[in-house]
């Protein structure tokens, strides 16, 4: 059996009587795409911060890539890549020069990051913005950049908190394409995201957090079969809310109402279909259950501030 990568035991963080991280356990695999999945104040971005070393935990035990955490921190991050939530880019550099001084806290000499920079810009594609400083680029151009920076010193294992917030749907899919080759070319990634597409798309595996506990893990398709009804039938307009306890209940195995929307959970579809065709007015929309469904199912759909 192949040693994981990477191996979280136990880890617990505590910040004065609020335990942030609660008893998690995790591994990463060779080749494996890790997501985090979870509401705000979930425990994320401290795992993510426990992971790199800078926050030490106050129980558990972090072996990465052979090493210990945090006795080996500087040895384990010179294999690591780090792509945060937050644009660290350095305004006044152009991308080539991101790149060239990202190098240099690595140890690597000029000519060796040289090297690498027109291969990385490729990559990015961003091979014409060379000589461009990050205000001139646009958002997605500039998240591209922090993955091709995040690749300077050729990690085995990338660290991606929320790598695509706030990018239209464009920038997400390519950068999406750029992570999918990042896989095949045998890199492991742990990734925290928002969008359960993205999740969808890319993971391997997931874990579900909700107050600094796992509440879920496995595969996304095993996670949906495993929690959820195959088939979501959702309703809105005219009438609509009054179904929530209506006769047309009867055909699902659980009901939820979300603002204007009502969601049927359900094994066999055709007949809520029929009884709600009957209903002038009313707008149905038939689909598969998705790990959207999965995630407001385990952690809820009240809406959580940061924190």
């Amino acid at each position: 059996m192949t040693e994981p990568l990477f191996d979280a035991r136990q880890l617990r963080k505590r910040y004065g009587t609020t335990t942030v991280v609660d008893d998690l356990s995790f591994t990463i695999a060779p080749g494996e795409c890790l997501g985090v999945i979870g509401p705000n104040g979930a425990g994320k971005t401290t795992t993510i911060r426990m992971c790199l070393g800078l926050t030490v935990p106050d129980e558990g035990s972090i072996r990465a890539l052979g090493l210990e955490m945090p006795r080996d921190a500087l040895a384990i991050k010179a294999q690591l890549g780090v792509v945060s939530q937050f644009d660290s880019l350095d305004p006044d550099f152009s991308c080539a020069e991101n790149l060239l001084v990202y190098g240099r806290y690595f140890g690597m000499k000029d000519a060796q990051v040289r090297a690498r920079i027109p291969e990385l810009l490729e990559f990015a594609s961003l091979a014409h913005k060379a000589d461009a400083r990050p205000a001139q680029l646009s958002g997605g151009m500039r998240r591209r950049l922090s993955l091709a920076r995040a690749l300077v010193n050729d990690p085995r294992l990338l660290l991606l908190d929320e790598p695509t917030t706030g990018l239209d749907p464009q920038a997400r899919h390519l950068m999406w394409e750029r992570l999918q080759l990042l896989l095949q070319q045998g890199k492991s990634i742990l990734l925290t995201t928002h969008f359960m597409d993205e999740a969808e798309r890319l993971c391997s595996r997931l874990l579900v957090l909700d107050h600094g506990r796992k509440i879920a893990e496995g595969t996304p398709r095993d996670l949906i079969a495993r929690h959820l009804e195959p088939d979501v039938v959702e309703a809105y307009g005219n009438g609509a809310l009054a179904l929530a306890d209506s006769p047309a209940k009867s055909h699902a195995a659980r009901v939820e109402v979300s603002g204007e929307t009502v969601f049927f959970y359900t094994q066999d579809a055709a007949p809520l279909l029929d009884l709600l065709g009957r209903h002038p007015g009313l707008r149905t929309l038939h689909r598969p259950a998705n790990l959207e469904d999965l995630f407001l199912k385990l952690t809820g759909r009240q809406i959580r501030e940061d924190g």
